[in-house]
């Protein structure tokens, strides 16, 4: 009898154990030039149509007991197959006019991660950073040998030509024309209205372990296989179940040199900050010295926070104790 009320009592322990990691999920759409006064109410309402599909897609799989890793795998493919963003059907164009495609994946109870670069037939960019993680021996496949290793797999393929959309072709030839003074993107400097973006999520499953998830087209009018910060682990895109989830958007380029991601995870861990607290500090620190954009974040708690240094950033939350929340604009930036 006493055997059999200790395992009941273990047993209610550990169900509650197990309930005490509060499932949620946060995305992102991009950050950039995104102003209130120019965008249609007919524009808002369909990226707040968009985003928040995404975040209930991804929400649905933690409610239904599902992984972290699959619900931003389920979040993020909703995004790539949306025009508004600049990733998967909407990825901006190189100078040449074709489309070259970015994802990074990590999960955090033990840092498996993988990620492709330059890739221009895979309709969902995000799925073939999966299966590099999940089905090589390896972290990241670039151009012609991640398509090549896409060829041994399931995936659903596309013609370039499917990631073409009017409005992305008209921001080009925008690009170009100020480039016009200068022999290519790389000697000018960087202007945010060339369409910066990403998408991106974030989430905690009820095991309690973190997953993040980040895709992208990259910046327009990109030349010679320009790779932005994306599918580099640690600067667009890092999870720890010891710290914390992070997925970011912006210029690439700082993103990567101070190595974003994966401060905010180590201020979490090594300074005993709060993930939303670091995400603010490192985001303010990088627009002293230039860096523009933001990041979305989950930590080992299931807190969910965002931050970000431009004037707006598409993005969606959900939790077991955090209520819908999609937002565009600046207003209430920080959680």
């Amino acid at each position: 009898m006493k055997v059999s009320v200790l395992a009941a009592l273990l047993g209610v322990a550990c169900v509650n154990a197990f309930a005490a990691s509060p499932v949620g999920i946060v995305i992102h759409g991009g950050a950039g030039t995104i102003n209130k006064a120019q965008m249609t109410t007919e524009q808002q309402q369909a990226y707040e149509a968009a985003l928040t599909q995404a975040v209930e897609q991804g929400y649905a799989v933690l409610q239904q007991g599902g992984s972290s890793l699959d619900a931003v795998t389920a979040a993020v493919m909703l995004l790539e197959d949306s025009p508004l963003f600049n990733a998967g059907k909407g990825a901006v164009y190189t100078f040449d006019e074709q489309h070259e495609l970015d994802a990074s994946i990590m999960q955090g109870q033990d840092r498996q991660a993988g990620a492709v670069a330059g890739i221009s037939t895979i309709k969902n960019p995000i799925l073939l950073a999966r299966a590099v993680m999940e089905q090589s021996e390896h972290v990241m496949f670039a151009g012609a040998g991640a398509e090549a290793f896409a060829d041994t797999l399931p995936l659903e393929r596309v013609k370039n030509t499917y990631y073409n959309t009017e409005f992305r072709y008209e921001a080009l030839q925008r690009a170009k024309q100020a480039m016009a003074p200068q022999p290519h993107q790389a000697q000018i400097p960087f202007d945010p209205a060339w369409r910066m973006g990403t998408v991106g999520a974030v989430a905690i499953d009820q095991a309690g372990n973190l997953a993040a998830a980040t895709s992208t087209g990259g910046m327009t009018a990109k030349r010679y296989g320009r790779i932005g910060d994306a599918p580099v682990i640690g600067a667009g895109n890092f999870a720890d179940n010891s710290s914390c989830a992070v997925s970011a958007t912006g210029h690439g380029e700082y993103f990567i040199r101070y190595q974003v991601a994966s401060d905010i995870c180590a201020r979490v861990k090594y300074q005993g900050k709060t993930a939303s607290l670091a995400a603010q500090e490192v985001m303010s620190e990088l627009a002293k010295v230039g860096g523009t954009g933001g990041v979305i974040v989950v930590d080992a708690a299931g807190q969910l926070s965002w931050a970000f240094n431009t004037e707006g950033m598409y993005r969606a939350m959900r939790g077991a104790v955090t209520p819908l929340r999609v937002e565009i604009f600046s207003d209430n930036a920080e959680n």
